[in-house]
Order: structure tokens, then C-alpha cells, then sequence
């Protein structure tokens, strides 16, 4: 069933605060458009539990953030990767339905789209340009999902909450990261003791400060310079296969108009 609350959906993806739609030609826009529904969720709320059947694509508009979250034998969840602007939750390149494998959590609560996932495999038969956009982005976030699984074995805790405060801070265009310390503590996967002694390191540092109910990038070259390059290869990686999605920083959007996509890249 088509997404009621279309007419207040932008007649092309660049006003609709997400870059992958901004990527979206006109014409391929309009095969989306009538079905694209606007949200909003808090912080908190819950898109999928691990089995749910996936029948629903999320597009986060604006500053929304949400993680990836695989539940640990203990019951606590660790990220293993971040969407905001710049991308979609759900069932992208298959058919949908399949059962959700993580728990996909909003983290910096806003707006979203929502897209059933069958309206989006309909327009994609329609439309060569859709399916190889949305299959160069599913190799973007696999790609990111590689590079953090890197990042877990390879890296300090103190790296880590670097550069995911400098992911948060570029998805969102905001140095203020509505967020806690328990919430960060429970991404990374490690206690609240500890996270606490790591942001004293990087308040000191002069990075961050901290506030009730937020974390405040203070300075963002010294918190680069702490942190390890791994945003810096998905960025990269990113700019390569879709150039343009990837955030800046600011909220302006990027407005890229792919044309005819590249052929699909081969292993």
C-alpha cells in the first residue's frame, strides 16, 4: 500500500535532507515520490529487532543518526555501524522480508522517510539507475561495516570514541552529539567507568567537553588528530563509488545528480 502523507514529500530528493535521495535523478525521484512517507522517531526507538522481517526502508533525514546493533551473549548490544544522512536502513538490494540479522536503533532521534520495500523493488524493475545506486550504496555500507570490525580489533577505545564522536558530528552537522555517556559506553561496547576516564583524556586534551545529556566537540583537528583514520578510508571509498553522499558536515545536502551510472563494480 503506497505511504499516506505524500504531498508533503519535496518533488525531488534534494530538499528531503537525505544525500542518497539528493542522488536520485528527477525523473527516477517521481517513481519514489507517492510512496515516501515523513516521521518522526526519538531517541531510542527501535526500526528492527534481530528476526523481524524487514518489509520497510528508512532513509534518516537531516541530523537523524541510527546504529546497527549485534546483541552479545550477555544481552548487550555493540554497534558495528552508523546511518545518517548520507544513507538507508532495510532492504535496499533484496526484495525485503528477509529477517533482520541486528537491531537497528535511532540514536540522535529526528526525522525520517519511510519506504515500504516492495514500492522500492516495483520502482527499480522501472528504473536501471535506481538499482545500481542503491547497489553501489549496499557496497558503501559494507564497506564501513569491514572497516569497523578492523577498528574494533585494531584500535584504542580512546581512537574509537574519536572517531565516532567525528562521524556523529559530520552526519549531523552539529558539534553538540545529543547523546550520554551511557549510550556511548553501551555502542562501544565497553562500561561506564571507562568511557568516563576516556572523555577526561580527551577533555583534557582540549577535544570535547562534556554537558548534561550531550557531548560537545570542542575542537575537531585535535579530536581528528586522536583518532584513527578508519572514517577517513570509508569516506574515501564512499567518494569513489558515490561521490557526493558521503557528509561534509554542514546540512545543505549535496544535491548530486548521478546520470547513468557507472557499470557495477567487479570482483
Amino acid at each position: 500500500m503506497a505511504a499516506t502523507g505524500a504531498t508533503n514529500i519535496p518533488i525531488n530528493g534534494t530538499a528531503t535532507g537525505n544525500n542518497l535521495l539528493a542522488a536520485v535523478r528527477e525523473v527516477d525521484f517521481a517513481l519514489l515520490r507517492g510512496h515516501l512517507m515523513r516521521l518522526e522517531r526519538p531517541a531510542g526507538a527501535v526500526l528492527y529487532e534481530p528476526g523481524d522481517d524487514v518489509r520497510t526502508v528508512y532513509f534518516p533525514c537531516g541530523p537523524t543518526l541510527v546504529s546497527f546493533m549485534v546483541m552479545l551473549e550477555d544481552g548487550r548490544p555493540a554497534e558495528v555501524g552508523m546511518v545518517g544522512r548520507e544513507g538507508a536502513v532495510g532492504g535496499i538490494v533484496s526484495q525485503g522480508r528477509l529477517p533482520a540479522y541486528c537491531r537497528a536503533q535511532v540514536q540522535i532521534g529526528g526525522a525520517l522517510l519511510r519506504l515500504d520495500s516492495a514500492d522500492l523493488e516495483r520502482a527499480k524493475e522501472h528504473s536501471l539507475n535506481l538499482r545500481h545506486l542503491f547497489s553501489r550504496y549496499a557496497d558503501c555500507l559494507l564497506a564501513q561495516i569491514f572497516q569497523s570490525v578492523a577498528c574494533n580489533a585494531a584500535h584504542s577505545i580512546e581512537q574509537r570514541t574519536a572517531k565516532w564522536l567525528l562521524g556523529a558530528m559530520e552526519r549531523t552537522g552539529d558539534e553538540n552529539v545529543r547523546l550520554t555517556q551511557e549510550q556511548l559506553a553501551a555502542m562501544l561496547a565497553v562500561g561506564r567507568s571507562y568511557i568516563g576516564r576516556v572523555l577526561n583524556s580527551l577533555r583534557e586534551a582540549g577535544a570535547v567537553d562534556t554537558r548534561r545529556g550531550r557531548l560537545v566537540v570542542k575542537d575537531a583537528t585535535r579530536l581528528r588528530q586522536i583518532s584513527c583514520d578508519c572514517s577517513d578510508a570509508v569516506r574515501r571509498h564512499f567518494d569513489e563509488v558515490l561521490s557526493g553522499v558521503y557528509p561534509s558536515g554542514d546540512l545543505t545536502g549535496h544535491g548530486v545528480d548521478i546520470g547513468a551510472p557507472a557499470a557495477p563494480r567487479r570482483t
